[in-house]
């Protein structure tokens, strides 16, 4: 069974990127996949120390959430990560997770797996595209293989803005993303 994991990188429990997400993989579901939601906010998660102690090992020196989370997605068949826009760029809690995910890059546990991004701002243009880059980013280095939210619109992601609940348009683009992750997801594990 292919497995699509949502991370969503706000420090707050069921906000707006929380609810981008939760529909990503909802349309997801709706294909035939299996989803998870993992929410950053209350996990327990340090900062990269730069002790390179993940070269020798391969596996992080710190002890806390992020050895459990960086499995799921290893694990996975697919993975969501959403952040809300903070100063441009993602949330404290995901640089941390991305970060600490080095050990996953030592022999690219993540490589062709489906990635996708959503962001959420307080407007329209509010740094959604400089965030969802960032994720790009990420997912480029681990060697995984990035999706936009598809036809009919064709983005970088889903994007919301607002309360985004009342953000037609942010539902839809990250409606479209899940749809998209899942159909690569089981066009490549069932090839």
């Amino acid at each position: 069974m292919v497995k699509i994991i949502g991370i969503v990188g706000s420090p707050r429990k069921d906000g707006n990127t929380d609810y981008l997400v939760k529909e990503a993989l909802q349309a997801a579901e709706d294909i035939g996949v299996e989803t998870e939601i993992v929410n950053l906010a209350g996990a327990e998660i340090e900062p990269c120390v730069a002790c390179d102690i993940c070269k020798a090992t391969g596996e992080c020196a710190i002890y806390d959430d992020v050895p459990g989370i960086l499995s799921k997605l290893v694990d996975s068949q697919g993975f969501i990560m959403g952040s809300p826009v903070y100063f441009g760029n993602v949330t404290s809690q995901l640089k941390m997770l991305i970060d600490r995910s080095r050990p996953l890059r030592m022999d690219f546990k993540l490589k062709n797996k489906v990635g996708g991004a959503i962001a959420t701002g307080g407007s329209r243009n509010g740094g959604q595209e400089t965030t969802i880059a960032a994720i790009h980013k990420f997912l480029l280095i681990q060697d995984a293989i990035i999706v936009g939210d598809g036809e009919p619109m064709a983005h970088y992601g889903g994007t919301g803005v607002g309360t985004c609940a009342e953000d037609e348009l942010g539902v839809q683009t990250s409606r479209n993303l899940g749809k998209r992750v899942a159909e690569l997801a089981i066009k490549l594990n069932n090839e």
